[in-house]
């Protein structure tokens, strides 16, 4: 199974940002010819650690290993604008940007360690939220789409307080990826 960590998205946010992907997505001219890999809008989340695949019979150990995580207040996501990555001479990723309390990088880099315990590797790579919106194929960058984001560097998105993480599995169909939460964990520990 093909699992990953990640923050789910409330509503409101998520219609504010469905909106912005149907705007850059109607932009007439080339956008249409297959060069960009929209997300769909309930596939939309803060991913904190990707598992891959891994054998169902470490899904409880896994599971365990996730609920010792706790910070001492829940997360504060602000999404505002849009960039890409790696930058705009040759994007592989549409991204909206993620303005976070400084208890995120704690939240990842804690999941990190605790599933390095159940035989995971850790990220080689440092910890940069950001919320991908679609990906290129191939890396060019038509210049209505670097217009429009560039016209939306600032927008504003939606705020919100992250209270849980989830444990997710991601299958891979025809139609895209499916995703489905197998177990939610509360970010703050109850005394």
């Amino acid at each position: 199974m093909r699992l990953f960590v990640a923050l789910e998205i409330p509503a409101a946010v998520r219609d504010n940002l469905a909106a912005q992907i149907n705007e850059l997505r109607d932009l007439p001219g080339p956008l249409a010819e297959g060069r960009l890999r929209w997300v769909r809008p309930e596939n939309l989340h803060v991913t904190l650690k990707f598992i891959g695949e891994v054998e169902a019979a470490k899904l409880e150990g896994i599971r365990s290993a996730l609920t010792a995580i706790g910070l001492d207040a829940p997360v504060g996501l602000d999404f505002r604008g849009l960039g890409f990555f790696p930058d705009e001479r040759y994007p592989r990723v549409l991204w909206a940007g993620l303005h976070a309390s400084g208890n995120l990088p704690v939240l990842a880099r804690d999941i990190d360690g605790a599933l390095e315990g159940q035989g995971i590797a850790r990220d080689q790579r440092a910890f940069t939220p950001h919320l991908t919106l679609a990906r290129f194929e191939p890396r060019s960058l038509h210049e209505k789409l670097r217009a429009a984001v560039q016209k939306n560097s600032e927008r504003e998105f939606g705020a919100f307080q992250a209270r849980e993480f989830h444990l997710i599995q991601s299958k891979l169909e025809p139609s895209g990826a499916e995703y489905r939460s197998l177990a939610a964990f509360p970010l703050t520990l109850e005394a």
